[in-house]
């Protein structure tokens, strides 16, 4: 039955992945094109790629086993979705291991789950398909507003601004780029591996 869904989001998602990046993901590594002058490095294995998330995950964890419960707040975490609770780059629209393991955590202890993205609300429900169809549960979903222009960091700012205006205090953010994790609004934040803007 999961397969069957992934496999009816695959194909709807498609659509998702050029309104967000312009491009449709690759499941393979390969280097992004060399611009006039400029180097461009290969992008990691996937085999590394998950290693080095796994050091981040590891650590978060480890802060959340501490941090978590905590009966006089209303805790949450924040997480970003491409190249973060998605494996998006590597394998389009599979779960990221160790951050969904991240988000089990926080929920089994009593945090709420928030999934803030730049991604266009037009196809808010079919990330949310996928999101579930991979095992996430969450409170809410924050998605770019179809006339919002703001940069991605104000975006994702005002979102957990919100979040803490519904009362929530938010423990940790995870993402994989600056944007994700700029602006405040988290007791701690935990970056991803992006590989200079590779995985952004």
């Amino acid at each position: 039955m999961r397969n069957a869904v992934l496999r009816g989001v695959l194909l709807t998602a498609a659509c998702s992945t050029v309104l967000t990046t312009g491009v449709a993901a690759s499941a393979s590594a390969a280097p992004l094109p060399a611009r006039a002058g400029v180097a461009v490095q290969a992008l990691p294995s996937y085999e590394i790629w998950l290693s080095d998330v796994a050091a981040v995950t590891d650590a978060a964890a480890g802060y959340l086993g501490g941090r978590l419960p905590d009966s006089g707040v209303r805790a949450a975490i924040v997480l970003d979705i491409d190249n973060t609770a998605l494996q998006s780059k590597y394998k389009p629209y599979d779960a990221t291991p160790g951050v969904l393991a991240l988000a089990k955590q926080a929920r089994a202890a009593g945090a709420a789950v928030f999934f803030v993205t730049a991604r266009p609300e037009i196809i808010e429900p079919v990330t949310a398909l996928n999101l579930k169809a991979v095992g996430y549960v969450w409170t809410d979903l924050y998605t770019r507003a179809t006339f919002d222009f703001s940069s991605n960091q104000t975006l994702k700012t005002n979102a957990r601004i919100d979040i803490e205006r519904r009362g929530y205090t938010i423990v940790a953010n995870v993402g994989n780029s600056a944007t994700d994790l700029g602006g405040g609004h988290a007791e701690r934040t935990f970056k991803l591996p992006d590989y200079d803007g590779q995985l952004d």
